[in-house]
């Protein structure tokens, strides 16, 4: 299985170079359900945007220092404008409703990316899953699959149909795509949509955590690397695992720093408390800005992105929720 998770910057951790920065101008603004509005994004004097690829999503830095991450629902081809999908949620953080009360058009954001987590792996058919606003990374997805001929389908819940984004859009791939409402259908027949997989088959999954964790149980007896998730916030079994941490000592070998990271305290936060500037965004182990490589030790992943082969090599990790497994700790940072 791979996962990828949705929710600020100098030179990128690990000698990556960071995302930039740029403005982008809100051009039009259209409902999309009940509780959702796209926004049509161009840059400034209508020059051409960076490419991108299903799966991909960019930061919107809003006022207050809130970072929020949207997946790019358009068209990749379009180099002139890009698509997100804002769902205002009635307990909002601040971010969408920022973006419900603000965003108009000649609105001017500030954006970084786009970044790609989720990316859409060749295969010979597709099953995609969504709830929600989680079918915002797959439209392009589908787009993509539908016009190279591939085999493929969707199944897509939400809490009632008016609540659901881009059903209209998806109306127009017929019999492939499944509408199932909960106030109309109950909820979603995962054990028979999520039986046995043909040969070689992708799936992705993206939604609220309750739909994840049951794309991943039933999904834990296909090939390994079948299941693909993009999550809204951090897997709760990796926050679980969070009590009890110990201090540890950790080694920056490009800038010569050592210092201890203390329990209830991250190694992010420990290296810009010691003037350490570092790329991040999250803080939750999900969007990967923060990914670092690792020269020495074991780490303790924490996070909601790597994936198990990923895991066991040791080779990078997420210095805003990882810790040390064992040391000493060597950072190439």
């Amino acid at each position: 299985m791979t996962t990828a998770t949705m929710t600020e910057g100098g030179t990128a951790a690990g000698g990556r170079p960071g995302m930039p920065e740029r403005e982008v101008v809100v051009g039009v603004r259209e409902p999309a359900a009940t509780a959702a509005f796209c926004l049509i994004l161009t840059a400034p004097g209508c020059g051409p945007l960076p490419g991108w690829s299903p799966g991909a999503h960019i930061d919107v830095l809003l006022p207050g220092g809130l970072v929020r991450q949207y997946s790019l629902c358009g068209d990749p081809a379009d180099r002139a404008s890009w698509r997100i999908c804002v769902q205002r949620e009635p307990d909002s953080r601040g971010g969408s409703a920022w973006l419900a009360e603000q965003a108009r058009p000649g609105t001017v954001l500030r954006v970084r990316g786009p970044r790609n987590n989720f990316a859409l792996v060749p295969a010979p058919r597709y099953r995609f899953l969504a709830g929600g606003i989680g079918i915002t990374p797959l439209l392009p997805m589908i787009a993509e699959v539908s016009a190279a001929g591939r085999p493929w389908r969707l199944l897509y819940g939400g809490r009632t149909r008016a609540s659901m984004a881009f059903t209209g859009e998806l109306s127009g791939y017929g019999g492939a795509v499944t509408l199932a409402p909960q106030s109309e259908a109950g909820l979603l027949d995962l054990d028979s949509y999520l039986a046995a997989p043909q040969a070689g088959e992708a799936v992705y999954c993206c939604g609220p955590e309750p739909l994840i964790e049951a794309a991943e149980q039933r999904c834990a007896s296909w090939p390994a690397g079948s299941l693909h998730v993009e999550r809204f916030a951090a897997d709760p079994r990796e926050a679980a695992s969070r009590d009890g941490d110990l201090a540890f000592e950790v080694t920056c070998s490009r800038s010569g720093l050592t210092l201890t990271v203390p329990p209830g305290r991250s190694i992010l936060a420990a290296m810009r408390e010691a003037g350490l500037d570092v790329d991040f965004s999250c803080t939750e182990g999900i969007c990967g800005t923060c990914e670092t490589a690792v020269l020495g030790g074991v780490p303790d992943h924490r996070d909601s992105l790597l994936t198990a082969q990923e895991r066991e090599a040791g080779d990078t990790m997420m210095i805003c929720v990882s810790r040390c497994r064992a040391g000493p700790l060597v950072l190439d940072l």
